[in-house]
């Protein structure tokens, strides 16, 4: 089988001479405008600000984040290169906590600051910059394998139900969150090859990633795709319509726990109350052996603002709430490793017992 299963127009990045250009997720999917990041600190705010999404992706920017911060620093003050380098990283860190590809990027690209002490800075600088490219491809060839295999497991678990098939997705999980054709989205595009696939995602509120970026993503590639408001998602998942729902995640602990979008977790108590597959689709740099379950995944808590207000295109907000009315918007749940009855990666597919499973993928 090709390792190739379906191609995306959509490139939500690029690097080169020092600048990084990164796809403003905010204003999809109406306008197709790229910041221009020449700094970690400019890096860190494209993440901290969903400019730039997505666990993969989000590990992938911070690496070319510290390249560009390497280059700036190599012209400018090549002096300072490890003070600014340790700060630059420090900083990309700290821009969002729940997705363990953020963390996991910076430590490797640290570990190319620490074995190139003593070259030139402008050497050092190239080998960062090389490093982020390794990262960025060894992602995209992880999303082709998993997406291959997510596709193979679901064939046999359907066995020969007929065409065509709808799945439903939640948040985004596609070419705008990683450096390939995306996880969860990269399953639905190798489906699609061979037969008919129709997609429902979910709105994903209130940043309405469903909405705005899955959506789009799926229309740019012909794959038929319908919006589904987030508290229908139960009720269509107990129609017997859905034949399957396909997630990513952002950190999956060692038992096999994972955080992913908040509304993840309803879904997976639908599909077990339905007997219905409950998939979940990341990459092996998306597992954190060294968090035992999901109680230890730190869980990113956004601006309540986020719920209480809408963005219009004109650059203003809709208040939505009445004035006093607060809001908590906690951005992801921990879906229990029990409802989980796949999680496909780049070296196989794990199912219950997950600890397991997951130990094997992971040596």
């Amino acid at each position: 089988m090709p390792e190739s299963p379906v191609s995306t127009r959509v490139v939500p990045w690029s690097y080169a001479g020092g600048r990084l250009l990164l796809l403003d997720q905010r204003l999809l999917p109406h306008e197709e405008t790229f910041l221009e990041c020449e700094s970690a600190v400019q890096t860190a705010e494209a993440i901290r600000s969903l400019a730039v999404r997505g666990a993969p992706l989000i590990g992938v920017a911070a690496a070319f984040g510290l390249a560009v911060e390497a280059r700036r620093v190599a012209d400018r003050a090549p002096g300072d290169f490890d003070a600014a380098l340790v700060l630059a990283a420090e900083r990309l860190v700290a821009a969002r906590p729940t997705a363990v590809n953020l963390p996991a990027a910076v430590a490797r690209m640290r570990r190319v600051v620490e074995a190139t002490v003593g070259w030139p800075a402008a050497g050092r600088a190239a080998a960062l910059e090389r490093e982020a490219g390794a990262i960025a491809a060894e992602d995209s060839q992880a999303c082709l394998r998993l997406s291959r295999l997510g596709a193979e497991w679901l064939r046999r678990r359907w066995g020969g139900r007929p065409a065509p098939l709808t799945l439903l997705t939640h948040c985004n999980a596609g070419a705008l969150a990683t450096a390939g054709i995306g996880t969860a989205l990269g399953i639905v595009r190798t489906l699609a090859r061979d037969g008919p696939v129709a997609v429902l995602a979910d709105e994903t509120r209130p940043f309405l990633q469903g909405a705005r970026l899955t959506a789009w993503e799926l229309k740019r590639d012909g794959i038929p795709v319908t919006l589904l408001p987030d508290v229908a998602a139960a009720a269509m998942i107990a129609s017997g319509k859905v034949a399957a729902v396909v997630v990513g995640a952002d950190r999956i602990a060692a038992n096999g726990d994972v955080a992913n979008k908040v509304g993840t977790y309803g879904l997976a108590l639908a599909c077990r109350a339905h007997a219905v597959p409950f998939v979940v689709a990341a990459p092996t740099t998306t597992l954190d052996r060294t968090c035992p379950d999901g109680r230890s995944i730190p869980i990113e808590i956004r601006d309540g603002e986020e719920v209480l207000f809408v963005p219009t295109r004109a650059g203003e907000t809709i208040r939505l709430a009445p004035e006093g009315v607060p809001a908590l918007y906690p951005a992801f749940d921990v879906t229990p490793a029990a409802l989980v009855e796949a999680i496909v990666t780049e070296r196989g597919v794990s199912e219950p017992p997950h600890a397991a499973g997951l130990k094997a993928l992971a040596t």
